[in-house]
This record gives structure tokens, C-alpha cells and sequence, in this order.
């Protein structure tokens, strides 16, 4: 990395006044421990390509035994809720992503409504278990309206056991309750699905807890209430380009000992050359920056998702999902792993930074999605059945 790209690292993080710091040594565990220095406990000497681990960067996710590569992979795409993929392509590309260093796998029952969990069942069939650690989710599940969301205890459990299903494990290292802004109210995740995934926990089928939610003040609340252990929590669209707000929230989740991961450094297509999908809930001022950022990418000839990536990844946070079931995608994932920017690309992240990103000065769409999500439940829009 380029002493420029350090520098703006640096002054971001100065600027905002975080206690956690890019530099901070990440807590030791026992999962870090492996014969061979500088290789994860989760290194295979037959299965990896070594050379690929040893470029890789991992972190301990809060106070868990899990050392967590610095990139990760979210199972979402296999599901084909982005475009219509190859099934044969996604197998290969889990494959690939763990031979060359990620080892931690996140998916849910709603992409695809099974279909990511199954596709990734089938990938993992030839994937040793010890090489990988994986979460899934409970609590969103079909793409009707009314059938949508469920956190009640009873659909909790079950979730589970038809997710380990689908998944062909026997257990998941984490189970986590998905987009809790959408529960009727806080208090049935407080009282029916944490309690819930606790008797998940105990009866070995998975090891830890998280909750998911595009709020982060949401999340917080709940980690104060709730008297289950929340081990972990992930956000997304909340640590990268045009809104870094997750980060405001470090020192309480360090402080808690709870693990972060985020989700979308590319803000679901806003941060890419494409843009974002029709769905795409940012107000317009956003979508504008961003399809005004994208533009002058293509005019200087730099990847805007590249260097989307390569913020987030350069921020203070155990680990970011990438999705992807395309091969040559996934490798150009991996590449912001191993190959730095070029000192052109580091001027044109900071014009970028300076000129569209920080002038939106953090700004999101934290209620449009749950408000069209109640109005669709009291029926006030006949003719759409579906959210997102």
C-alpha cells in the first residue's frame, strides 16, 4: 500500500476519533494458534494455496474463539437474488474463495428462499469442515408480504434444523436473528428469538449468537437489553464509501466484546460501475453521487468497486462480506486482498472521497424500507406483494 493511501487512512480515523485504531492488534485465541507461523488455525496443508493464505488478513471477531479473515464471503449471490448465475460456476467459486484464504461463510434462508443454503450444501460437500467457519440466519424467510418475517421461538428453532438441512452440517459456528428492524417490535427479539437461539446453542447446533440490521443504534439497544449473550453483530451499507457510520459505533461493540462484521461495501450496486438494482431503497441524492462517482471513474479508467472494496477493507473492522457466484468477479474480489492500489487509484479514491462521498455527510435510508414494509402489510399498496 502507498504511503498516500496510509495517509488517508490515517486522517480518517484521526478525523472521526475512534478509539479502535487500523493498527490495532487483533485479540489472540486459540484458533490462532497453527504449527506453521503465520498461518490461521483454519490452514489446510493439502487443501490451500498457501501462498494466497499468507496474503490473507485475519482478525479475532470480538470475543469469540473465531479468527476471521479480513475478507469474507456472503453466500447471498448463490441464491440469484442479483442476476441469474450457473449453479456450476457458484461451486467453483466457494471452492476458490476458501483455497485462497477466506474462511468465514455467511448465508441465510432468504437468499433465494433456500436456494443460496442449498447450492452452498453442495459446494461444501468437497470443502473440509475445519477449513471454514460458517453463520446463517433466522427470521426472514419468503418473499410475500405476510410471509416475510417470523421471530417468533417456535419458526426460530425449526429455521435452524431446515437450514443444518439444506447446509448438509450439523451445526453452524453462528446463528444469527436477520434485519431485526422488521419485527413487529423489539421485545420479541428480546424475549422469544435470542432466548430461542440460545437452546440452539445449548443443544450444539451452533456456537454463537449475532443479530443483523440495517440500524445500527438498533443494534446497540438490543446488545443493552438483552440478557442472551449477543456475540456478534452485522450492518450493511454502514462501513463504506459514502456512509462510514458503523464505525461511530466500535468502541461500544469493542468494549462489549462483540464482533463485528460487514456486509456491502458496495452498497448493493450503488458503488459500481453497473449501479444500483431498480429496488434500491437510497434516496436520490445518494443514487447521484454515486452515478456521478461511477462516471468519473470511467473517464480516468480505475474500477469503482475496487476501490469501494479496498475502503472498506482499510477500515478498523474484523471483516467485510463480498457476494459473488461469478468466478472472474470473485478472483477480482481477492485481488483487493492481494494487490494494492496503484498510486492512481489512491488519488482517485481520495477525489471521490472529497468531491461526492463526504459532502453526503453519512446520510442513509434507514426508515424507507420498514415504512413500505408496513404499508404493504396494512394493504395500502394493492399492486406490489413484494419488498425489495
Amino acid at each position: 500500500m502507498t504511503d498516500t493511501c496510509m495517509s488517508v487512512i490515517w486522517i480518517c480515523v484521526v478525523r472521526r476519533t475512534y478509539t479502535v485504531c487500523c493498527h490495532t492488534k487483533p485479540r489472540r485465541t486459540m484458533s490462532e494458534v497453527n504449527t506453521d507461523k503465520g498461518l490461521p488455525a483454519t490452514y489446510l496443508k493439502d487443501f490451500h494455496v498457501e501462498e494466497s493464505v499468507r496474503k490473507m488478513k485475519y482478525n479475532g471477531l470480538g470475543s469469540t474463539d473465531m479468527v476471521v479473515s479480513k475478507l469474507s464471503y456472503g453466500a447471498a449471490a448463490l441464491g440469484s437474488v442479483f442476476r441469474d448465475t450457473d449453479d456450476a460456476e457458484g461451486l467453483k467459486v466457494v471452492e476458490y474463495v476458501v483455497k485462497h484464504g477466506v474462511n468465514y461463510i455467511d448465508v441465510a434462508p432468504w437468499y433465494g428462499h433456500g436456494k443460496a443454503e442449498k447450492v452452498l450444501g453442495r459446494a461444501l460437500q468437497t470443502i473440509p469442515r475445519s477449513s471454514y467457519f460458517i453463520s446463517t440466519k433466522v427470521g426472514r424467510y419468503l418473499p410475500e408480504i405476510d410471509q416475510m418475517f417470523d421471530f417468533r421461538a417456535e419458526r426460530t428453532i425449526r429455521s435452524v434444523d431446515e437450514s443444518l438441512t439444506r447446509l448438509g452440517l450439523e451445526s453452524v459456528d453462528l446463528v444469527q436473528a436477520h434485519d431485526i428492524e422488521f419485527a413487529d417490535n423489539i421485545d420479541i427479539i428480546i424475549n422469544e428469538t435470542l432466548p430461542a437461539l440460545q437452546k440452539v446453542k445449548e443443544s450444539g447446533k451452533a456456537r454463537y449468537i449475532g443479530i443483523t440490521g440495517y440500524p445500527t443504534k438498533l443494534l446497540k439497544d438490543v446488545l443493552d437489553r438483552s440478557t442472551i449473550k449477543v456475540d456478534t453483530v452485522l450492518s450493511y451499507c454502514r462501513a463504506c464509501m459514502h456512509d462510514n457510520s458503523l464505525l461511530d459505533y466500535l468502541p461500544f461493540f469493542e468494549k462489549s466484546g462483540t464482533g463485528v462484521i460487514n456486509a456491502s461495501p458496495v452498497s448493493m450496486g450503488l458503488l459500481t460501475d453497473r449501479g444500483p438494482p431498480d429496488w434500491h431503497p437510497a434516496p436520490d441524492n445518494i443514487k447521484r453521487s454515486c452515478a456521478e462517482a461511477s462516471g468519473y471513474c470511467r473517464e480516468i479508467g480505475v474500477d469503482l468497486s475496487r476501490l469501494a472494496l479496498s475502503y472498506s477493507l482499510e477500515l478498523p473492522l474484523p471483516t467485510t462480506l463480498f457476494s459473488s457466484a461469478s468466478l472472474k468477479n470473485a478472483k477480482k474480489n481477492l485481488d483487493s486482498v492481494f494487490v494494492p492500489l496503484t498510486e492512481m487509484e489512491c488519488n482517485a479514491k481520495e477525489d471521490i472521497m472529497k468531491r461526492y462521498m463526504r459532502p453526503l455527510d453519512n446520510r442513509n435510508w434507514e426508515v424507507v424500507e420498514v415504512e413500505k414494509y408496513r404499508a404493504l402489510l396494512r394493504g395500502e399498496n394493492a399492486t406490489a406483494t413484494k419488498l425489495g
